[in-house]
């Protein structure tokens, strides 16, 4: 899920300028590039921690708040990492079934017991590109218990255009202490490779992740581009433009070729393929077209495809009918 526009061209430049001073440790606390987002963010700097791409973050966030047989909640067709950090640590994760291919944010509320420690609510949801919209997400915080973390992974956050996706920012600025919001630079920034994200929440909540931190988990480069990419708001526009027209010219498509799929607030799509969608995947890669399986989403029949630029969403169109 990539951007198909390339790297913010202001986050280009600040790398470019940065590279002199490549003979120097980062500031192991990345002061200017927290106080950055903060700024962007309207938080304080205390409520603001970076980490080694989004992946990173939810790996520490897991080993500040786990121990040995607590419990973790999410969805059961959801970003994998969340299986992988929660294991890591020894814990249980108790994994919720979808609803109309969206988060149930009421069988979530009902899986939490007296162990759980941490729920993790992808939203916009990976792979299915649905949302939770505000006045849900506002019940759900109402339920969830104050001894457990939400988080909220906003990965693709920037890409929404729904006016009812929620602000969930608003719980932290009115002092929550169990509401946490991770962000990333690798998709609306196009800073993938450079791994760079974001976590908000309140001081006291970020303070053990702090301690658990690797000393220099992001080094000079991304501290220097995520500040400069920040600023960055005519690549931000385009990006969007670029993928709401390449979503809708997909969506043309696969009701050309009479194939369902989920309508995504992403950069990616979720289409039904049927019992070969695993076939299929093999030969798209054949012609070097690359599109995520699903089955280890407990989705085998469904592809997750990226929104491209105009030319590789046409190959891969191209491909997809031969493979057919």
């Amino acid at each position: 899920n990539e951007n198909p526009l390339g790297p913010s061209p202001k986050a280009l430049a600040a790398i470019e300028q940065t590279l002199p001073s490549l003979n120097l440790y980062p500031d192991s606390l990345s002061h200017n590039l927290r106080q950055a987002i903060a700024q962007h963010l309207g938080v304080e700097l205390e409520q603001v921690a970076v980490g080694n791409g989004g992946d990173g973050l939810i790996m520490q966030v897991c080993l500040a708040y786990l121990e040995d047989g607590d419990e973790v909640v999410t969805s059961r067709s959801s970003f994998p990492v969340y299986d992988k950090a929660t294991h890591m640590m020894r814990a249980v994760l108790v994994k919720t079934p979808l609803k109309d291919y969206g988060l149930d944010m009421e069988a979530m509320v009902q899986a939490i017991t007296d162990r759980t420690k941490i729920v993790f609510v992808c939203n916009p949801n990976n792979p299915t590109g649905t949302i939770v919209t505000a006045g849900d997400v506002d019940t759900f915080v109402e339920k969830v218990p104050d001894h457990v973390l939400i988080v909220f992974d906003e990965a693709y956050y920037e890409l929404v255009e729904s006016d009812e996706f929620p602000d969930t920012l608003k719980y932290i600025r009115e002092g929550r202490g169990n509401v946490m919001t991770m962000r990333t630079f690798s998709k609306i920034y196009g800073l993938a490779g450079i791994r760079l994200g974001y976590a908000t929440a309140a001081s006291e909540t970020l303070a053990p992740m702090f301690q658990v931190k690797s000393v220099f988990a992001v080094n000079l480069l991304a501290q220097a581009a995520g500040i400069a990419a920040l600023g960055d708001e005519e690549f931000l526009k385009k990006t969007v433009e670029a993928n709401r027209a390449g979503r809708r010219f997909l969506y043309s498509e696969f009701d050309r070729l009479g194939l369902r799929y989920v309508e995504s607030h992403t950069n990616f799509v979720l289409v039904e393929i049927g019992p070969q969608a695993g076939r299929a995947q093999q030969r798209l890669l054949e012609k070097g077209v690359i599109v995520r399986p699903c089955a280890g989403y407990d989705l085998p029949d469904f592809l997750r495809i990226t929104v491209g630029n105009q030319a590789q969403n046409t190959r891969l169109i191209e491909a997809l009918e031969s493979v057919l």
